[in-house]
């Protein structure tokens, strides 16, 4: 039976950019041979269970899975519009570095380090000087166009 919204979905996957570098998967022995595994010690790597159209995937990803069916294999091919749009220059916060150091307990971060705001989303220090710290809050994909190789497990 295809998949429709509504279903319940488990697959494995495995996430690549255009040049080929896995950013996700969910596979142990995937993540090892891409150095995922290192990155993230903690992280079980097991299939992904989704409710179709509940929004807890990218639009793209839960549009691709519509039609397919248990024991199915497919490579969707997700534009940035559907996955994590493009980078936005609003997403760049500006803060004064005295009260960003008073902030952070007297210390000031470096460039490539990581703020998070109160809402958990987490931006890339981009810029420091005396006046002005910069943090780039853009999804770490953002502008990616994103393809993914799944495999449906199972429906419900």
């Amino acid at each position: 039976m295809s998949i429709t919204t509504g279903d319940s979905v488990t697959l494995e996957y495995t996430g690549r950019l255009d040049d080929g570098t896995v950013f996700d998967t969910s596979q142990q022995s995937v993540a090892e041979e891409a150095g995922l595994a290192e990155a993230q010690p903690d992280r079980e790597y097991t299939p992904l269970t989704v409710d179709v159209g509940a929004g807890q995937v990218i639009e793209g990803m839960e549009e691709g899975l519509i039609g397919l069916e248990a024991g199915e294999t497919d490579t969707l091919t997700i534009p940035p519009e559907e996955a994590y749009g493009q980078p936005s220059d609003e997403n760049v916060e500006e803060f004064e570095t005295d009260e960003l150091r008073e902030l952070l307990g007297g210390q000031l971060p470096e460039e490539g380090a990581y703020l998070e705001a109160q809402d958990g989303s987490q931006g890339e220090v981009v810029h420091v000087d005396d006046d002005t710290v910069r943090a780039d809050f853009n999804p770490p994909l953002a502008g990616e166009t994103l393809t993914f190789d799944v495999e449906i497990l199972e429906t419900n």
